[in-house]
């Protein structure tokens, strides 16, 4: 899914990892609107279009063509 769009996530922005969940839930805490963005875009270029990059916006300002998200399932 790399390079598709950006994808938004669940987490609330933090600059570094101090105080993440260890056991993979979302990192909700917060008070603020942004969110997590990941994985890059066909908008940008090859380099950053990674799993590990991670970017943000506020959640409110949802326009950008670019930015989208991945809808999952489990299996019955």
């Amino acid at each position: 899914m790399h390079g598709n769009v950006w994808e938004w996530c669940e987490d609330r922005w933090h600059g570094n990892y101090l105080g993440a969940p260890s056991d993979g839930r979302a990192w909700v805490d917060g008070w603020d609107s942004l969110r997590v963005l990941r994985g890059g875009s066909w908008y940008g270029s090859a380099n950053i279009s990674r799993a590990a990059l991670r970017y943000y916006n506020s959640s409110v300002f949802r326009i950008y063509r670019y930015d989208g998200f991945r809808l999952a399932r489990t299996a019955p």
